[in-house]
């Protein structure tokens, strides 16, 4: 396919994509309420520390809960602050300007905050059976229950105070300095493709092009340049993965995964139960599913970067972002007026930045901010419903952020375990609502093998990821691992997962390499299928209900942090202890990929 049918592709009216407005957190980097707010919590800090630094065990209950309102108040500032430097920057990374802004302003909001880390340490050291009676005779102190039982898990795996600070304030040069020259790092590249240099975002999305022509163009592209930036890549994770190692050693974890899964509050047990389970449905799930696909394409295998191709009579139908947001909030309401409404003010309020643009931030997230504020999300959005799916996803976790802001911003962050259920369930409420829409069979075997591509994605795919990184971490022990050692481990991984349906060539050894999640939070990605199962099985239940499933989901969203995924679930009638609450998830892509099978 020529180059003017691909700047075709590109000029498609997509309508008017609107871009953020971070005037509610600071008018501006250089703005007087920014310099305020900084002095105000370095001032505030110190005095903190002076009052209550040595003085925790002697307090009563509503002394402690007075020191915890106050260190809330100076956290929610630093956080308003920090947020904002976050979302200046990841709207154009590749300004010098805009980088040196973000890395000052972290380097200042460090400095502050190392007054204030003497204050979990300590309250951790306060014995169990002093602070029981504090908690039962102080109402005030009870509010913050949850807070204190989540950093109290880590009492273990405490060290000593000094050793913290150090920590805390090498952090800037350490661990955020590299995620730093990674994100700089793709956000600069190029990827020469059609006779046009396209960023990060752009040449993926090429992947799921009409033209195979174009996809193959793509993939060697993509692979050619992440590997002439590879020791750059590999030098960021072999660094990334022995500090890591470092701090668990210290801190007494003893594999890699423990501390992600005691941070997200589940048991080592249960993430255990989730991979196996999900290795196991391998064959069942994606090799089967590619293996249908590369059938369709008329092949024995397909080629890697066929496999989000779409299928060869989809119309690769472009949606204008009004269609997209009609289509998104219709979904919402049918579920829940109240969902629809708190989603309708992300479009209302310029809370969304949604255009590709060179420097921009690659993917998509909701960056919930602080509870006195609001989210922002962040898109690039190209008109395939995959964008459209991903709208709906960023949407959730926004409306999600927004319920649990009410608990304060301590307890409004949850688990990264149930992070996802919100805007899973988006995502599954708007491919219900298209997929209701469609009579042609046509149309809806393509709009169920798209589903079924996401649902792979998310789950077996994630759970790949997870194994990546885990066996990545475990042989780092061993000592620095070459590139072309991560790139054998990520073919292994990739072929195991996807299975002999799809082919793999040597181009595809450096995809590791674009990955953010690798970096920026090591063994996040299971939460995605954690989520994907969980809402598989929610949304059954939601089927299957009489009344009051919307009630009870806002509920569960409105929690926030202050409930583990036991107590969150039990009111469905669901165990994500129990192995059988798994299959019950996996049980629906199998369903998916049963239907497609028996399609005409």
């Amino acid at each position: 396919m020529n180059d003017g049918n691909a700047q075709a592709r590109d000029s498609v009216d997509l309508g008017n994509l609107p871009a953020w407005d971070l005037a509610d957190l600071y008018p501006g980097t250089d703005s007087p309420e920014l310099s305020a707010d900084l002095d105000r919590a370095e001032a505030a800090a110190g005095g903190f520390r002076d009052e209550f630094a040595g003085h925790l065990a002697g307090l009563d209950g509503d002394g402690l809960a007075r020191a915890i309102a106050e260190y809330e108040a100076l956290d929610e500032t630093l956080g308003r602050l920090m947020s904002y430097a976050h979302l200046v920057y990841a709207g154009n990374m590749s300004d010098p300007a805009v980088g040196k802004f973000y890395q000052s302003l972290q380097e200042r909001i460090n400095s502050i905050s190392s007054a204030l880390v003497f204050f979990t340490l300590e309250l951790n050291r306060i014995e169990d059976a002093q602070l029981a009676p504090c908690l039962k005779k102080s109402e005030k102190l009870r509010r913050y229950q949850p807070w204190l039982r989540d950093i109290r898990a880590f009492r273990p795996h405490q060290l000593d105070d000094e050793l913290e600070r150090l920590l805390h304030e090498k952090h800037v040069v350490g661990r955020a300095a590299w995620n730093r020259l990674f994100d700089e790092t793709i956000a600069a590249l190029r990827f020469p493709i059609q006779g046009r240099e396209l960023t990060c975002t752009e040449a993926l999305n090429r992947l799921t092009d009409r033209s195979p022509e174009v996809r193959r163009e793509a993939a060697h592209t993509i692979g050619q340049v992440l590997g002439s930036n590879v020791r750059v890549f590999a030098l960021i994770t072999n660094t990334l993965a022995k500090d890591k190692e470092i701090e668990d050693k210290w801190r007494g974890f003893a594999l890699p995964t423990s501390a992600r899964n005691l941070s997200n509050r589940v048991e080592d047990e249960v993430v255990d139960a989730l991979v196996a389970a999900v290795k196991t449905a391998y064959p069942q799930l994606s090799h089967r599913y590619y293996a249908l696909k590369a059938h369709w394409f008329g092949q024995e295998r397909l080629n890697y970067w066929d496999r989000n191709a779409p299928l060869p009579e989809d119309t690769d139908r472009q949606y204008r972002w009004d269609d997209a947001r009609d289509l998104v909030l219709g979904a919402y309401r049918r579920f829940s007026p109240r969902l629809a409404e708190l989603g309708s003010r992300f479009f209302e309020r310029p809370w969304i930045d949604a255009g590709a643009r060179p420097g921009k931030s690659p993917g998509a997230f909701a960056h919930p901010t602080v509870p006195s504020a609001h989210p922002y999300l962040l898109l690039n959005y190209l008109g395939k419903t995959r964008d459209v799916m991903t709208l709906a996803h960023e949407l959730g976790h926004g409306v999600h952020q927004i319920l649990a802001g009410g608990q304060g911003h301590l307890m409004a962050e949850t688990p990264l375990t149930l992070a996802e259920t919100a805007s899973v369930f988006g995502e599954m409420l708007t491919f219900r609502a298209l997929l209701d829409g469609e009579s042609d069979p046509k149309r809806r075997r393509i709009m169920l093998a798209s589903k079924v591509e996401d649902m792979l994605n998310t789950v077996v795919r994630q759970t790949a990821f997870f194994d990546f990184e885990r066996r990545l971490h475990l042989e780092r022990r061993q000592g620095e691992i070459t590139a072309d050692r991560i790139g054998e481990i990520w073919l292994d991984v990739q072929s195991e997962s996807l299975g002999p349906a799809l082919r793999f060539d040597d181009s595809y050894r450096c995809y590791w390499a674009y990955i953010p999640h690798f970096v920026h939070s090591p063994f996040y990605v299971y939460a995605y299928a954690f989520g994907d199962c969980l809402v598989n099985s929610l949304y059954a239940v939601y089927q299957n209900a009489d009344g009051g499933f919307a009630e009870r989901y806002l509920k569960m969203l409105s929690a926030g942090g202050t409930l583990r995924h036991r107590e969150l679930l039990a009111p469905f009638g669901l165990d994500a202890s129990d192995p059988a609450f798994w299959q019950k998830g996996l049980g629906v892509i199998r369903g998916f990929i049963d239907e497609l099978e028996a399609a005409p």
